[in-house]
């Protein structure tokens, strides 16, 4: 439940919630337009799903578009779920990897504040900062 709480707060932070709604508003509107120029699309769900299995390019062809708007909305819908799946990722892995490099200057520059005031660190904080050293320089052989 977490690690799902956690995805939401990146694609809200990222903005990449916004093209997710964007997709799905897309392909809710297309779905709903084929109902009525489409002959084989009977519903809202059956519009939908169609527009779904183009967007993610499977194509079943249990359903497919005969009129020249059908095929147009179809086109459009496919090029919107291409670049969704495209960009969305790319998005939250940028973030992930400024995050990341944030949190490690961070480290970094605390590390650097302690190592300045050496002489006024106590004995655990002494022993502590030699650990977190130790840790850092295996993190940092295991990289090589």
């Amino acid at each position: 439940m977490l690690a799902v709480k956690r995805i939401i707060n990146v694609l809200r932070h990222t903005g990449a919630i916004k093209i997710f709604f964007v997709y799905l508003i897309v392909l809710c509107a297309a779905g709903f337009v084929l109902i009525f120029i489409e002959p084989q699309v009977h519903g809202l769900f059956e519009g939908i799903y169609f527009c779904f299995v183009a967007s993610t390019t499977i194509g079943f062809g249990d359903i497919v578009p005969v009129t020249v708007l059908g095929r147009i909305i179809i086109i459009v819908v496919t090029i919107i779920g291409i670049l969704t799946t495209a960009m969305v990722p790319g998005v939250v892995v940028a973030y992930y990897t400024e995050f990341l490099k944030a949190r490690e200057n961070e480290t970094i520059s605390t590390f650097l504040e302690k190592l300045e005031h050496l002489p006024e660190l106590s004995k655990d904080e002494l022993e502590d900062l030699s650990e977190r050293v130790k840790q850092f320089n295996k993190k940092n052989m295991k990289k090589k």
